[in-house]
Parts: structure tokens; C-alpha cells; sequence
């Protein structure tokens, strides 16, 4: 029987890409030294395509593309995907939102009680002798009966809901749609965070929430307020941010995402209210290898004709 052809414009971790190397016929776009020729040679045979988010499927390479059925996205945020031409051709999108939701989960926690508790700062306290020369470091807020917002209460968003609550946190929420909770829900980020002393932004990228985190949201939340960053830097107005984090006009931030990823402003890396980490809140060995699993797993349902394990969208 004949190997179905698969394009690869992303590669899996190894044992994924063992798996489909001997189920398909792949054709590495990734690899490609000239992209537009390898389409123009083997798209027309492509049945389905292997992505994540840091690679762009436009318009223009689904040109090249009349058979493709199924886009199988190794990443949960998918903007760099035109979502609207795939519904157009009809053609399914699947992500790895499911398998990744605890280890991101885990890093808004790690970032929320860092960048509250002055984590990087008192470590350098210590580091540099500080604390014996200038003696105890100063007091800081309690998180029990803080209140947190959660903006985008998704899977991911519930699961970081479930870990603030030993906290002793209040939790408030946006979502397009009610939830099933006993949380706060508001309208708008903007009501959510005048409300809030922690705003969590997990929303997916992509010009729908481009910059929502604006400057009045932003002063909204306060000189006392921790903004916490685990979705897109596109989500959040960067220079307004960097501006009020300066001026004290916010508190701190604790960020996994910036504008100018791997190269983040150096306005905004110098604060020293400012908690960084290299977005790398799905980077476990046992989480990426779950995330490419789930790639292999939605192709595997799809040529079976079996339904989706993680399908983002319902096609005609």
C-alpha cells in the first residue's frame, strides 16, 4: 500500500519523527534549500502538513497544496497559520493545547510567586553579600487574599485557576463565554484588572487579541499589581508596559513571552521589577515529547478515519 505523503515545514522531537519517517512518505520543507521549489514539487502529492507555531503556512503555500486535508500543529498557539484559508479549503487543524497544559500551568505559578515575591532580586541580595552587609531584606506582600484575574480561562486558564487556589487567591475571570465556575467573571480586560492584584494573560496570539493589554488596562492594574505573561508578547502592549514598569505606575511583571523573541527589548530585560524566563513554559522532555506524540496520534486518527484527538476548528 502506498505511504501517504506528509510535508514537514517543522520537525517533531526524534521518536515522533521515527514514528512518521515509517508511516509516510515525508517531504522535509524544513530542510528544503529552496522551499518554493519543493512545493512546487511535492505539494501536489501532500495529503497533510506537520507545523508548530514558530512557522508560517500562508495562503500562497496552500497554492501549491490542492490535497491537503489535515494540518497538524505541534505547539498550542497556531497565529503563524492562515486559520481562515484552511476553513476555506475546508482542510482540519489539530494543536497540542491538551498536552502541554500542566507545565504551563506550573510556570504562571512559578512566575506569579517570583515576580511577587522579588525572587530574582532577593537572590541577588544573597549572591552579592548584601544581606550581611545591609542586614534583612525588606518586607514583601502576602498572596492570601490577594485577587487574581485570569484573562482567557481556557483549559490552560482553569488549570491555573486550580493552583492558585491554595494560595487563599480570589479568582476573577474574562472569557467569551461563561464558565461553569464560582469565579468573578467580568467583562473586559480592563474591568478584570482595575479589580485585580495579579492579571494572568493566557489567550491565543494572532490579530484578534493584539495588544489588549494596553496602556489603560496596564494602569488599571497598578502600582501594586504583578502582570503575568504566559500567551503571546503580541498580546501585550510591550512600550506601555516597559513605560509603567519604569515609572512605577506597574508593580512587576513575570514574562515567558516578549515582541522581539529570542532578542527581547533591552529597555524591558534591564528592569529590575521584571521576572524573564525564554518562553519555555511547555519546555519539559516529557511534555514536548507528548506535544509531537499528539501530532503523530491526530495523523494516525485522520488516515484511519477515526475522529480527531485535538481538533481546533469543525470543517463542512
Amino acid at each position: 500500500m502506498k505511504r501517504p505523503d506528509v510535508l514537514v515545514m517543522y520537525p517533531l522531537r526524534p521518536a515522533a519523527m521515527a514514528q512518521l519517517e515509517a508511516a509516510y512518505r515525508l517531504h522535509r520543507h524544513d530542510e528544503a534549500s529552496d522551499g518554493e521549489a519543493l512545493l512546487r514539487e511535492a505539494g501536489p502529492a501532500c495529503e497533510a502538513i506537520v507545523i508548530n507555531g514558530h512557522a508560517a503556512l500562508t495562503a500562497d503555500h496552500l497554492k501549491h497544496l490542492p490535497n491537503v486535508k489535515i494540518v497538524a500543529c505541534s505547539s498550542a498557539g497556531f497565529e503563524s497559520i492562515d486559520v481562515d484559508a484552511l476553513k476555506a479549503r475546508g482542510i482540519q487543524l489539530t494543536n497540542s493545547s491538551d498536552a502541554l497544559l500542566d507545565d504551563v500551568a506550573d510556570t504562571a505559578l512559578m512566575l506569579t510567586l517570583a515576580a511577587r515575591r522579588q525572587l530574582v532580586a532577593a537572590h541577588d541580595y544573597v549572591r552579592s553579600g548584601d544581606w550581611g552587609r545591609k542586614g534583612m531584606y525588606p518586607l514583601l506582600s502576602s498572596m492570601r487574599g490577594r485577587r487574581a484575574g485570569i484573562v482567557g480561562l481556557g483549559r490552560i486558564g482553569m488549570a491555573i485557576a486550580r493552583r492558585f487556589e491554595p494560595l487563599g487567591l480570589e479568582i476573577g475571570y474574562v472569557a467569551r463565554n461563561p464558565r461553569p465556575v464560582a469565579y468573578r467573571r467580568f467583562d473586559d480586560a480592563l474591568s478584570l484588572a482595575g479589580w485585580a492584584d495579579i492579571l494572568v494573560v493566557i489567550v491565543p496570539g494572532g490579530r484578534g487579541t493584539e495588544g489588549m493589554i494596553d496602556r489603560a488596562v496596564i494602569d488599571a492594574l497598578g502600582p501594586r499589581g504583578t502582570l503575568v505573561n504566559i500567551a503571546r508578547g503580541s498580546v501585550v502592549d510591550e512600550a506601555a508596559m516597559i513605560d509603567a514598569l519604569r515609572c512605577g505606575r506597574l508593580g512587576s511583571a513575570g514574562l515567558d513571552v516578549y515582541r522581539g523573541e529570542p532578542d527581547p527589548d533591552p529597555a524591558l530585560t534591564a528592569l529590575p521589577n521584571v521576572t524573564l524566563y525564554p518562553h519555555h513554559a511547555s519546555g519539559t522532555v516529557e511534555t514536548r515529547d507528548a506535544m509531537a506524540q499528539l501530532v503523530v496520534d491526530n495523523l494516525a486518527a485522520f488516515f484511519a478515519g477515526r475522529p480527531l484527538l485535538t481538533p481546533v476548528h469543525a470543517v463542512s
